[in-house]
């Protein structure tokens, strides 16, 4: 149990505020850019889902070394491992791929990107903590230019278990963030959860489970010993898996989860929103798929809606959430709580 009038956190500093900032920048970048280098490999045979299989059991086995060296959040944190695996790493990947097979991608990434405004529901109506105006506008203009940078419009079908599907990717999205957050300040009485280490078991986790989902020993392994054509330039198949692997998934896990403690869940989801605009800029530039002007104009957007969000701190939440008694178990590691990041 946890005291019902414990204080909120101190607000970030300044400083650790631009570092976050420039770190959840360095992070959409990564992110987004494993677009563009999985569809050569995938026009190339490989399926979509074992593109999936191989970016996060690469990054797994990258960051083994990670994982063996903070073997004590095997017994300090399991459920927040095991949380983080199954929603921030499995269930983003496989809810988002399930539901393009039903729906156009650009419906699906829409639903998906509604990830921060459902970050601020979670801690304004179910931690019942104050979060910023500025926040709250942000979410606003940034789904909405969103909604241009994908042209949600085109090609809309209202296949309802797509929409679902889309709608639990979100919700992935959201335990990406929370759960990027929980454990950042030790008040739980123990020791703060070492970033690098909820990664690396995170992305093994995550790894064992969507082995069974894409079944990797059906792939066609042949492709990766072979080139790959971006915007008719040849590229070795193994570089575009190695900038999945590195870049797109280690680098963007690793600076993700840091700009999240040094902003917040709620704030770090907004600036999030670039990875879309930085995927369809990448596309245009690396895959010659060009932009529209109003496409360029949701970009701005969404680019506004992140600066307005982040140039605002959020509240120190001086009223404690309150606790819900009944509905809480004693000891459950992945209780979400403490949102706003020290």
């Amino acid at each position: 149990m946890h005291d019902s009038a414990r204080p909120g956190p101190p607000a970030p500093t300044a400083q650790a505020r631009g570092s976050g900032l420039t770190l959840a920048l360095v992070s959409a970048f990564a992110f987004g850019g494993s677009g563009p280098a999985a569809k050569p490999l995938i026009e190339a045979g490989l399926e979509p889902l074992h593109v999936t299989w191989l970016r996060v059991a690469g990054a797994a086995l990258v960051l083994l070394p990670l994982a063996w060296r903070h073997r004590g959040l095997l017994r300090e944190r399991p459920g927040l491992l095991a949380g983080f695996g199954l929603l921030a790493v499995a269930g983003v990947q496989a809810c988002y791929f399930a539901a393009i097979s039903r729906i156009p991608v650009g419906v699906a990434l829409l639903i998906e990107y509604l990830a921060p405004a459902l970050v601020l529901g979670w801690v304004r109506f179910v931690q019942r903590r104050p979060v910023t105006r500025a926040a709250g506008a942000g979410v606003v203009l940034a789904v909405g230019g969103l909604a241009c940078v994908v042209r949600v419009w085109s090609g809309l079908t209202l296949d309802a278990l797509g929409l679902l599907l889309a709608l639990g990717a979100a919700c992935c999205q959201v335990g990406y963030f929370v759960l990027s957050d929980h454990g950042a300040d030790g008040k739980d009485g123990r020791r703060p959860s070492d970033p690098m280490g909820v990664i690396a078991y995170g992305l093994l986790s995550g790894a064992l489970v969507l082995t069974v989902v894409a079944r990797p020993w059906t792939m066609n392994w042949a492709v990766l010993g072979g080139s790959s054509s971006m915007n008719g330039t040849s590229v070795p198949a193994w570089l575009l898996l190695a900038w999945i692997v590195l870049v797109a998934t280690v680098a963007a896990y690793l600076t993700g989860v840091v700009s999240v403690r040094r902003l917040s869940p709620q704030v770090a989801g907004v600036v999030a929103c670039l990875e879309a605009v930085i995927a369809t800029v990448l596309a245009w530039v690396l895959l010659g798929e060009h932009l529209a002007v109003v496409q360029l104009l949701g970009g701005a957007v969404v680019l506004l809606g992140a600066f307005i969000a982040q140039s605002s701190a959020p509240k120190d939440a001086g009223a404690e959430p309150i606790a819900s008694g009944a509905g809480a178990a004693a000891g459950d590691e992945a209780r979400l709580k403490d949102v706003p990041a020290p």
